[in-house]
Order: C-alpha cells, then sequence, then structure tokens
C-alpha cells in the first residue's frame, strides 16, 4: 500500500480509502489510485488484513459430498449471496454424517478463522452432531429440522411441508381418488416433511392415504417402483418426493403403456433443471435456491451482530404441466 500511495502521490491513508469505497475521495484521486494499484500489480493480503480487523470475511460450509440438486443449488445460491455481502466461503464436503465426522469439519473451520458457519446437509444425524459441538460462532443449519432452543444453531429452509400439500392438493382436485407417495429416505427432514405434508392433505380432504412407498433420492429406485406398479395395479397419482424419483417413475410408465396423465398423474419435488422437458413435462415443486442463500446469509449476518435469530422459511411455488394435468380436459389446473 505504502507503493501504491508512492506512485499516486497521495497518503497510505487515502489508498486505504479507496480500496474500501470509502465515499470521501475525490473521483480523480481514486482513479489515481487505482491507476497506481494496476501499474504495480497490487493485490491485497487478506491473512494480514484479518490480523489487523481480527475478522476473517469467511465463512464456512458443510454439504453432503453427494450430487443430489437441492444441496448442490443450495450452494450456489449461498456462495453467490455471500460474494455480494462482501464474503468469501470455504467448502467441506462429506461423505459420512456422524459426529466424529461432522466434529472434524467443524473443528476445520475453527482453525481457519470463520466468522460463522452453514450446514447443507439436512440429515438427523447432522443435526445431533452439530447440536454437540460447541461452536464459538453462530452456526446456520439449513433444514426444516427442529432443534432445542437452547442450542445456538439457526435454522433457515424452503416449507417442504406446505409444498406437499400443494402438490398432493392439485392431484387430489384433479379427479385423482388416490395419491400414493414414494417417499425419500426418513432420515432426511426434507423427506419427512414431504411425507407428513402428502399425509395432511390427504386427510384434509377425506381420503384415506395409503402406505408410503419407502425410497432414496434415484431414478433408479423410482423407476424399480414404478414397474411394480405397472405389475400390480398402479394407482391414479403419484406424488414422488424428488423429481429423480418421478422420473423413474415416467420412464417405467411409458414402458408399461400408461398414458400420462389420463391413467397416472405424477407431480415431483424441486423443480430441477430439465424438469420441464421431460416425456411429458413434469409437475413439480419449485424451491428458491437463491432467495434461500440470501436468506441464510441475512440469518447468519443477523446472529454475527447480535441480533436475535428465529427460523426463517420461505414459500415453495407449486408448478403445473402435463405430467398431472391436460389444458384440453380441463379449463384451469387445479389446486
Amino acid at each position: 500500500m505504502s507503493d501504491v500511495a508512492e506512485v499516486a502521490g497521495v497518503s497510505h491513508q487515502t489508498v486505504s480509502r479507496v480500496l474500501n469505497d470509502h465515499p470521501s475521495v475525490r473521483p480523480e484521486t481514486r482513479e489515481r489510485v487505482l491507476a497506481a494499484i494496476s501499474e504495480l500489480g497490487y493485490r491485497r493480503n487478506s491473512a494480514a488484513r484479518a490480523l489487523v480487523t481480527r475478522r476473517s470475511g469467511t465463512i464456512g460450509v458443510v454439504t453432503t459430498g453427494s450430487l443430489l440438486y437441492g444441496p448442490t443449488s443450495t450452494l450456489v445460491g449461498l456462495e453467490e449471496a455471500a460474494r455480494d455481502a462482501g464474503y468469501f466461503v470455504s467448502v467441506a464436503t462429506i461423505s459420512g454424517f456422524d459426529a466424529a465426522t461432522m466434529h472434524s469439519a467443524l473443528e476445520h473451520f475453527m482453525g481457519q478463522g470463520v466468522e460463522g458457519i452453514v450446514i447443507i446437509a439436512p440429515q438427523v444425524e447432522v443435526m445431533q452432531a452439530v447440536e454437540e459441538f460447541d461452536a464459538p460462532v453462530p452456526v446456520v443449519m439449513i433444514s426444516s429440522g427442529d432443534q432445542p432452543e437452547a442450542v445456538r444453531l439457526h435454522t433457515v429452509s424452503v416449507d417442504q411441508f406446505d409444498g406437499a400439500r400443494q402438490a398432493t392438493r392439485h392431484l387430489l382436485a384433479a379427479g385423482r381418488g388416490d395419491v400414493a407417495h414414494v417417499a425419500g429416505p426418513q432420515d432426511w427432514f426434507d423427506a419427512q416433511d414431504r411425507l407428513a405434508g402428502w399425509r395432511a392433505e390427504c386427510a384434509a380432504a377425506g381420503v384415506a392415504a395409503p402406505d408410503p412407498i419407502e425410497a432414496d433420492w434415484t431414478a433408479e429406485r423410482g423407476y424399480a417402483v414404478g414397474r411394480e406398479m405397472v405389475r400390480e395395479g398402479a394407482p391414479s397419482a403419484v406424488f414422488a418426493a424428488n423429481d429423480q424419483l418421478a422420473l423413474g417413475l415416467l420412464r417405467a410408465f411409458w414402458e408399461g403403456g400408461l398414458r400420462l396423465p389420463q391413467d397416472v398423474a405424477v407431480a415431483g419435488f424441486d423443480d430441477v433443471t430439465g424438469s420441464a422437458f421431460f416425456v411429458p413435462p413434469l409437475t413439480t415443486v419449485r424451491q428458491d435456491f437463491a432467495a434461500l442463500g440470501r436468506l441464510t446469509i441475512e440469518a447468519l449476518t443477523a446472529a454475527l451482530e447480535g441480533r436475535s435469530v428465529t427460523r426463517h422459511t420461505l414459500p415453495a411455488q407449486l408448478v403445473v404441466r402435463a405430467s398431472s394435468w391436460q389444458p384440453d380436459l380441463a379449463g384451469s389446473a387445479p389446486g
């Protein structure tokens, strides 16, 4: 900075003000300093700056090592929101969710001097492990799961329960007498809430909810379930816990000669990239991952400033497409 100040003919403090976008610097002075920075190839030393300010400007993010659409899209939205807020993101991907693995990742971030931690791994085991770790910095978990109020853990989520209710309500309103549910793994809070939402909407409509079909998050499992449904007699509608399961169902129903939505209607969850181009285009529940990232950073910033942070929940949005409804058979999309 001293070299930049000498070349620009200004003080060390003026260079600092330019770097921090201080409004008191005159435009011509700012241009001269920026020209000197470019000429000398000056770069800020973030480590030295952290020693002076005692702030690293870094957020630690723990996420699953899988390529599942939800966690991956959440990470992208979070990283963009963090940069807009002036933070850098350090990511640790984990393949196991046990306490030892989680604690190792959290200790790693403590060693980096992160200002806060975000957890994108909405599993029951993860929340339990985080609760046991006495983190000296705020922790925000992107999850719909509940946690004890005494724990220094804040949660941000999309309303999985209501999203599932919207999808089920739409299928029932389309005249489907029975709506089956292919449920995601129940050690995930999202899967638990989607199952609960389906049950609640069936109960509200006075429709008996059949036993849910256990599954993971994969199209392969959805395909296997769909083939079994074709052999044993498919229900009039299926709500799948995510779009990959729905994709497998669509393939199995097509191979089995079933017409969608005439013979069976299908709805998924997530609105993955390309779901509008499935055959047929998939009715699904959309999550705004960019907004989720912004809300997470807002919650973390509030916690860093000592403000009280409550649960933050974003609404889910039903997107109706041809897998559950045909415009030529009805006037407007039900539900």
